[in-house]
C-alpha cells in the first residue's frame, strides 16, 4: 500500500502552540465538513459506496460512518475535558466499529444527518471557548495528554483526511 492512498493529504503534525487564527480556521473547517462530505458522496452509486479507497481499506460507506462515530467520540471528549480535571477518556476500537452491521450496511444518509447536527453543536461549543478552556486537557490511555486547542487541529485534519479518501472513489 502506498502512503498516498493511506494518507492522501499527509499525516497530521500538531503545532506546539496553535494561534488564534489557526484555531479559527480549523473550526471553520469542522463547520464546513458535513456539507463537503455530502457533496462528495452525492450521486455515488451503491457500488462506489461499497468500494474500498485502498486495498485492505474501508469502503466509502464505512468511512462516512466512521467519521460520525469518531467525531461523536471527540465531541464527548471535549465536554469531558471542559467539565472534569484532565479526565482519562475511553478509547474505542475503530477498526472493529467499522465492521459492525450499521457501519457496513446503513445508508450514508444516516451519518450525513448525524454529522450535520453534531458539527452544528460542536462548532457552537468550540466558538464559545475561552483561551483558558482551549488549554484544557484530557488523557488518552495510549497517546497521553492532549490539549483541546491541538485536538481541534487534529479533527480538522481528520475530516480533510477522510474526505480525501472518499474523493479517491467518487471523484
Amino acid at each position: 500500500m502506498t502512503d498516498h492512498l493511506r494518507f492522501p493529504i499527509g499525516q497530521y503534525e500538531a503545532p506546539a502552540k496553535p494561534d488564534v487564527e489557526m484555531i479559527a480556521a480549523w473550526i471553520d473547517e469542522i463547520a464546513q465538513l458535513p456539507q463537503l462530505v455530502r457533496a462528495a458522496v452525492q450521486g455515488a452509486c451503491e457500488t462506489q459506496l461499497d468500494t474500498p479507497y485502498r486495498p485492505g481499506g474501508w469502503t466509502v460507506r464505512q468511512v462516512v460512518h466512521h467519521m460520525a462515530d469518531s467525531h461523536m467520540n471527540s465531541f464527548i471528549r471535549f465536554k469531558l475535558a471542559l467539565t472534569e480535571e484532565v479526565p482519562v477518556i475511553r478509547p474505542y476500537r475503530e477498526e472493529r466499529w467499522a465492521e459492525l452491521p450499521d457501519t457496513r450496511q446503513a445508508p450514508v444518509a444516516l451519518s450525513l444527518a448525524l454529522l450535520d447536527a453534531l458539527h452544528e453543536r460542536w462548532v457552537l461549543l468550540l466558538r464559545g471557548l475561552s483561551d483558558e478552556e482551549l488549554a484544557r486537557e484530557f488523557r488518552h490511555p495510549d497517546s497521553g495528554i492532549i490539549r483541546l486547542d491541538q485536538n481541534i487541529g487534529l479533527y480538522a485534519w481528520h475530516g480533510r483526511h477522510h474526505l480525501a479518501h472518499i474523493r479517491l472513489i467518487t471523484g
